[in-house]
């Protein structure tokens, strides 16, 4: 259960990241409105995990994925260009997360 919470955290911090871009600094209602409660549903889930998990693994996943994702999303949604260097620092968080869920023992809880 702890990973899908993580998961559903995940979506939730995508979604409202998302809609923060959207909202125009926060000027806009709706894009706001659902800022504020993605933000809100993001911490709730996150917190779960964090019950049985170790804090810094439990962030470094939540923040890497969501960094994968959002990045995603302003390259295909927004058209926002990366470089090689951003690319390359991806692919870094990436291998991050993967060497963190497929190496390390702390997650063994």
């Amino acid at each position: 259960m702890n990973y899908l919470f993580l998961s559903v955290a995940i979506v939730f911090e995508v979604l409202a990241t998302t809609a923060l871009k959207q909202s125009d600094g926060l000027t806009r209602l709706w894009p706001s409105l659902a800022t504020v409660v993605g933000y809100a549903l993001a911490f709730y889930f996150l917190s779960l995990p964090l019950r049985v998990l170790p804090v810094g693994v439990v962030y470094a996943v939540w923040s890497g994925v969501g960094i994968v994702f959002i990045t995603a999303i302003g390259w295909l949604w927004f058209r926002q260009s990366l470089d090689v260097a951003a690319v390359a620092g991806i692919v870094l968080i990436i291998a991050g997360v993967l060497v963190i869920n497929l190496f390390s023992k702390t997650l063994a809880h």
